[in-house]
């Protein structure tokens, strides 16, 4: 675990999800949420949201706020961009290229090409105003092979890496940088925005439920967080941590971004998802690509459970009394309305007792409890319809009142989904519904599908989550 100071002058800012009570002592919020107690000096710290690191006692408090994720970075310091060299891994995508490095002003820019059937040439550096080396393989060895061969390439500090099918915006490269100015972190990731959402109706579907785009909400990447990884689209990284770490797995041809995460992790660095930095990235809008890449995302599941704690790549994570209600709610009979109620207040009495020492606890605890009945219960939803198909689909056949229930759940969940981002896309909730629930099944379809070349379910399991 490492343990550098934060610098002076480094701010925090308490998210404003999170609740503070008894004076700030007491903050419960975070990903996963928590309950944070805090000395009293540690709270006159925070005065009204916001610390700055002055000395050593502030640093330690900022930083235990940074890693319960009741806290986001504010840094002042910035890291010069003349110490980040740009990687570009590229197959058959000289288009890409062109455009890329048309945006990419005075970076150094190391191309790998990865086996392209004409190989890649070096641009003119005066029309692209950046100096640009091209690295060769023969054969294709896949991005991680062709991201390590960059990294190794490369002697700044810092190094970013871009598909070639990515277009960043003005700043993507300043807004990550001063996350650096924290010693402790490794990586930092941009939001993957659309580079073209209007071009037909599942672009725009696309544009809305990205799997590339995880929101416009900063966060810490944590493997068992909101945000578990970042996709290696593109990235922004402390080049010496990688190479510690082994750079990518070359043996994984999917979710090689989500292993580097969680090695990075458990090797005691910092990560995080920066969605004020954007990036556009241009999605695949035919049907059959589109399909297939989503397809190709689940088959990733197994692989990382072979090589992490398969909980953490389990498609379902939710208490057991959320369970337990959830099912003796939908027997739809009077004594499962009741077995459902006397669950629920089972497990609030036993919520309570965290909140004893705050004001009205039961208020706070029956607050808490029944946010996370309705999340989990979307939770159930959501799998029920995306990594559980094929065992929903036999289900229904089996039963009516499965049936029922099935099918209204997965309208409510989509309906809701939509609502969430009905901003976002414009597609009304009909296509809306319909593209959610064929992206629910490709990616499922390529859960299992890896699980059966894997010969192993662990990456079906569905587990609770830890105390």
């Amino acid at each position: 675990m490492r343990h550098d100071r934060l610098p002076d002058g480094f701010g925090v800012r308490i998210d404003p999800r999170v609740r503070a009570y008894s004076g700030g002592r007491i903050l419960i919020g975070g990903s996963p949420a928590r309950l944070l107690r805090l000395a009293p000096e540690a709270a006159e710290m925070i005065g009204d949201g916001y610390l700055e690191v002055t000395g050593p006692k502030s640093a330690v408090v900022a930083r235990r706020l940074l890693d319960s994720g009741v806290g986001n970075p504010r840094p002042r310091l910035l890291p010069s961009p003349d110490d980040v060299t740009v990687i570009v891994p590229l197959h058959n995508n000289a288009d890409g290229l062109t455009r890329l490095l048309a945006v990419l002003r005075g970076h150094n820019v190391i191309v790998v090409d990865d086996g392209s059937d004409q190989p890649v040439q070096v641009p003119n550096n005066r029309g692209t105003r950046c100096k640009v080396t091209v690295l060769r393989h023969d054969d294709k060895q896949g991005p991680a092979a062709a991201r390590n061969a960059g990294l190794r390439a490369a002697t700044t500090e810092f190094v970013a890496f871009l598909d070639s099918d990515v277009v960043p915006r003005s700043g993507w490269l300043e807004v990550m940088l001063g996350h650096f100015s924290d010693p402790e972190v490794a990586l930092v990731a941009p939001r993957i925005v659309a580079l073209d959402p209007e071009s037909n109706a599942l672009a725009r579907y696309e544009h809305t439920r990205s799997s590339l785009d995880l929101g416009r909400r900063e966060s810490a990447v944590h493997s068992r967080g909101v945000i578990s990884y970042v996709p290696s689209a593109a990235l922004l990284v402390r080049r010496r941590a990688l190479l510690a770490e082994g750079g990518f797995d070359e043996s994984m041809q999917v979710a090689e971004d989500v292993d580097l995460c969680w090695r990075l992790e458990q090797a005691g660095w910092r990560l995080r998802y920066e969605p004020a930095a954007h990036v556009a990235h241009d999605h695949r809008i035919s049907f059959r690509a589109w399909f297939g890449r989503k397809l190709f995302y689940g088959t990733g599941a197994a692989p990382l459970g072979e090589r992490h704690d398969p909980s953490m790549v389990s498609p379902l994570s939710v208490p057991s009394w959320t369970v337990l209600a959830t099912f003796l709610f939908a027997t739809l009979s009077k004594w499962g309305l009741i077995g459902g109620l006397i669950t629920l207040a089972t497990a609030l009495v036993r919520l309570r007792r965290v909140f004893t020492e705050l004001d009205n606890p039961t208020r706070i605890a029956a607050i808490y409890l029944s946010r996370g009945f309705f999340a989990g219960l979307w939770r159930l939803a959501s799998a029920m319809c995306r990594h559980y198909w094929p065992v929903t689909l036999v289900a229904m056949l089996a039963s009516r009142r499965i049936r029922r229930i099935a099918v209204t759940m997965a309208v409510a969940d989509g309906l809701a989904d939509w609502f969430t981002h009905r901003d976002a896309g414009g597609l009304d909730p009909f296509r809306y519904l319909a593209y959610k629930r064929v992206d629910d099944i490709a990616y499922g379809t390529g859960l299992w599908l890896g699980a059966f070349r894997a010969r192993s379910l662990e990456a079906l399991k569905p587990t609770a989550p830890r105390r």
